[in-house]
């Protein structure tokens, strides 16, 4: 059963647009304020998606959101590993198991930490001298996808956080899996390393999985008015811990 309250706010914000011989759904605007060059500037973005099933007709915003339930969008992609120095034979080695945002990584986008996190742990990798950037193509919205992403900021700019949002679409807060990563991570190096993190499901599926652990580095920063409610919902609702921060 759809939230009425998600599909009331949801169906003014979507259009659907026929292509020859199939649909294009689009969702938005969403308001995206952007680091750029320094400064803070606030853009419109919008996302689509694409059904090639016209034989149905266009979807309804409830048959819409029922049908991307069972979708798997996320798993439409591949990820991929930044690998520096001797990263198989250093004594110490960081790594980081980054989930793709597009907004946030691509654009700048202030309303969460990834793109700053994203540089940040680049940067730690550096300095330490040895490590890996794992990133994981099909963790978008914690593994909703581009699309229901969208949608679910939607929901936020209408009061939800961000577990509230992915629930609302139907979606359980959090679905990503780092089995492949870590069997990758394996490959690659036979010894202990150090995670960037402040999400214990990360340490726990890296246990789960085998991999060798010899501790963990928090990694906070690049807090603002505009991803405030993001970070306290990340410490409060989805466990992550509290370090390095003030919310």
């Amino acid at each position: 059963m759809i939230n009425e309250k998600v599909v009331s706010i949801l169906k003014d914000k979507i259009n659907v647009v026929k292509n020859d011989d199939h649909f294009i759904y689009i969702v938005g605007p969403i308001t995206l304020p952007v680091n750029l060059d320094g400064e803070t500037q606030v853009f419109s973005w919008y996302s689509w998606l694409r059904s090639d099933n016209v034989k149905e007709g266009s979807l309804s915003t409830e048959e819409l959101i029922e049908k991307m339930q069972g979708a798997n969008l996320a798993d439409m992609q591949q990820s991929s590993v930044l690998v520096y120095g001797d990263f198989q034979e250093s004594h110490e080695a960081l790594i980081r198991m980054h989930s793709i945002c597009h907004t946030g990584d691509i654009f700048g986008s202030k309303r969460c930490d990834c793109g700053f996190q994203l540089k940040q742990s680049m940067k730690m990798i550096v300095e330490n001298g040895s490590g890996a950037l794992f990133y994981l193509a099909n963790h978008e919205g914690r593994g909703i996808g581009l699309f229901s992403k969208a949608m679910a900021y939607v929901l936020q700019e209408n009061g939800f956080d961000t577990v509230e949002a992915n629930e609302g679409l139907g979606f359980e807060d959090d679905t990503r899996s780092y089995s492949d990563a870590i069997s990758v991570l394996k490959v690659l190096r036979q010894k202990p390393v150090t995670l960037i993190t402040n999400n214990p499901k990360k340490l726990i599926a890296l246990e789960k999985n085998g991999a060798l652990l010899s501790g963990r580095v928090p990694l906070w920063g690049d807090v603002s008015q505009f991803n405030e409610k993001y970070l306290d919902t990340k410490v409060k609702r989805s466990g992550h811990l509290k370090e390095e921060v003030l919310l």
